[in-house]
């Protein structure tokens, strides 16, 4: 499988065409950061490292975003063309917290704590038709479906 355009592939790492977050560790504190920082705003060090956050988390706080973002936001879509979509702080195993779409826009399925994984979703067609992916968060399937399907 060939990888897709990413809106911004710094942020990954693909492992049999499975995305993993990437962000960057400081060496002399052990701050994390997603995305990757230059220096750390914690012990003020400029030894960074690169830092794999993996793929799962589980869901920390959540809200719809229910109408159309305001610029730099470039989807492409318009105020007619806009679907509402979930947006959360997924905890990763580490314990940092990141912000994400989610794949889910609906109330009543989404709640604090349900484990979620990273997945890629469209986000917009660009002057040349080629499609752009960014990341999202899913709810996680179990480990074992996981090892089958994925």
């Amino acid at each position: 499988m060939s990888q897709p355009v990413l809106a911004c592939a710094e942020l990954f790492r693909f492992e049999d065409d499975v995305p993993q977050l990437l962000g960057s560790e400081c060496s002399d504190c052990g701050e994390t950061y997603f995305p990757a920082a230059a220096g750390c705003t914690r012990c003020l060090s400029p030894h960074m490292k690169p830092r794999e956050f993996g793929r799962r988390g589980t869901l920390w706080s959540w809200t719809i975003q229910a109408f159309l973002p305001k610029a730099p936001y470039d989807s492409g879509e318009t105020a007619d063309t806009f679907k509402p979509y979930g947006v959360g702080y997924v905890e990763m195993d580490c314990g940092l917290k990141v912000e994400s779409r989610l794949t889910v826009a609906h109330p009543e399925a989404l709640r604090i704590g349900m484990p979620l994984e990273l997945t890629l979703i469209p986000y917009r067609v660009g002057a040349d038709g080629a499609q752009t992916f960014t990341f999202a968060f899913q709810p996680a399937m179990p480990a074992e479906q996981g090892a089958e399907h994925g």
